[in-house]
């Protein structure tokens, strides 16, 4: 489906900037180990075990603690029966959801505030620290309730591309950009007021708590991805996301017949999502994947192999472990390689194997589509069908369904998109003695041969639009905002797609 400052690393390269990012994670770790070891009782004495007391009692092994891989036939049913596990609130028991306000759906909580003067380091720890909205609302003042601005995953991103030398501002811009690398190669602390024009953002949405669901159901289904709710003095309560509202429709399916009716149709016979997709190869530097998230206004890109066949995705949210200095080198490294490292990671923070499981085919059901998405808590789904030969990895077995007796399959009307390399250097590592040099292959990925060739994605924006036309509302055109979206975005890889494509626009 849905980044902490960097630390110290060589004042000498523009690289050095982020580095301040991890900083901030070690020390904040350095300050809690510190405050734990100075609470130890005073009359335990310390006792230092020799070498032959340690190997009588060895430790045991982390992964003694993990739980086992799954089977073949185990992730088979996790990818074909993603977890629901929906709690229907009774509070919208036999209520016309187009009733509902969007105040109910606030959770105060949730909301996360940053000032203009605040650093984008410490901005960035708050962006990571259980942030279930994935954005920090950017005010004025530590008084103040309105938001003037936010920072999300993209614009750490934007950042990043732009303090390892990679981003390429237009010509209004080049002298921000300068300054903002000039700071963060010595090291200074740069205010989030000062990176506001390096990502080119959305329009703030603000809904009154008063308004009823089917407004934001129409904003959501015309490309808007978030929508401030505010109280009648108008200060944010809430953050109301497309993945909040389509959360919301999953978990309260039983109590709006003429949704849940749509969960039991197939992808197909839908008509849903888009045929048009951009992807970038297993073997192109991460580099290129951020640049092309940054410059198409992408919040995810599909990963293939030389068949077309998914391998794995990378997000914005994904730039979190690019955020200390240790990981930079990664930066250096393949696509492949990048996602065999999420993918670990993933692994030891849920405590089992981790799998690429972002990807439905066209007789998959919109139920089916919807739970993964919520499950996942991504904002669109590839949709593959059956695998292409290719020399990266052995041919891909079908997951979908046979065709229906007498059907015959439709030609495939899909358009793959492989942007060219981007024409920028890699950027110099901080840590030119740390490489990574393992070479990942798709094929010894966990649950690598369980996708299939990519064809369409599906979006939130697909399906929230599919539910305001069949409740009778009429949002606006999606691609109107990603026309939008894809105006106000400097690019440098742009004129070749603009070559390869005439109307090909997927983002949302």
């Amino acid at each position: 489906m849905d980044t902490d400052s960097a630390a110290k690393g060589a004042a000498n390269t523009a690289s050095t900037s982020s580095s301040s990012l991890g900083a901030a994670v070690s020390s904040s770790m350095e300050r809690t180990n510190s405050q734990s070891s100075t609470h130890k009782p005073s009359h335990i004495a310390a006792h230092r075990q020799s070498f032959v007391e340690n190997q009588r009692h060895p430790p045991p092994s982390p992964r003694d603690r993990r739980h086992p891989s799954f089977t073949q036939q185990a992730l088979l049913d996790l990818m074909n029966h993603p977890p629901s596990n929906r709690h229907p609130d009774p509070r919208f028991a036999g209520r016309d959801w187009q009733n509902i306000t969007v105040g109910e759906l606030a959770v105060p909580e949730d909301v996360r505030w940053a000032e203009l003067d605040v650093s984008v380091q410490d901005a960035t720890m708050l962006l990571l620290k259980q942030n279930p909205t994935n954005v920090v609302l950017v005010r004025e003042t530590s008084s103040s309730k309105a938001a003037v601005s936010t920072f999300d995953y993209s614009d750490l991103n934007a950042y990043l591309l732009v303090v390892v030398g990679l981003a390429k501002p237009d010509e209004e811009h080049v002298g921000l950009y300068a300054d903002i690398s000039k700071k963060a190669q010595s090291q200074e602390a740069i205010p989030l007021g000062e990176i506001q024009l390096l990502s080119r953002k959305e329009e703030l949405v603000l809904l009154p708590a008063d308004a009823t669901l089917d407004k934001a159901m129409e904003a959501f289904g015309s490309g808007i991805h978030r929508a401030l709710i505010a109280n009648q003095a108008g200060e944010v309560i809430g953050v109301l996301s497309q993945l909040r509202l389509v959360e919301f429709f999953w978990n309260e399916a039983v109590n709006f017949p003429a949704i849940e009716r749509l969960y039991g149709s197939v992808l197909r016979d839908l008509q849903i999502g888009t045929h048009q997709i951009i992807a970038i190869n297993l073997d192109r530097p991460l580099t290129d994947a951020l640049l092309l998230m940054h410059n198409e206004g992408l919040t995810s890109v599909a990963v293939v192999d030389q068949g077309l066949n998914v391998v794995g995705n990378i997000s914005t949210a994904d730039v979190k472990h690019l955020t200390n200095a240790a990981s930079l080198p990664l930066l250096n490294s393949s696509c492949m390689n990048f996602i065999s490292v999420i993918l670990s990671e993933r692994g030891m923070e849920h405590g089992r194997d981790s799998f690429p499981v972002f990807h439905v085919n066209p007789y998959s059901t919109l139920g089916h589509t919807v739970a993964k998405l919520v499950a996942t808590r991504s904002h669109r789904m590839w949709v593959v069908e059956s695998a292409s030969p290719s020399p990266s990895a052995p041919a891909t077995p079908l997951l979908q369904p046979s065709h229906p007796a007498g059907v015959a399959s439709p030609p495939p009307t899909s358009s793959v998109i492989i942007p060219p390399p981007a024409n920028t250097q890699a950027p110099p590592s901080p840590l030119p003695n740390q490489t990574f040099t393992t070479s990942v292959i798709p094929s010894g990925l966990p649950g690598a041969r369980l996708s299939g060739r990519l064809t369409g994605v599906v979006s939130m924006t697909d399906i929230l639009n599919l539910f305001a036309k069949s409740s009778g509302l009429r949002p606006s055109d999606p691609s109107e905002q990603r026309a939008r979206r894809r105006r106000s975005s400097s690019s440098s890889v742009r004129p070749s797609l603009d070559s390869a494509r005439a109307s090909v626009d997927f983002r949302r």
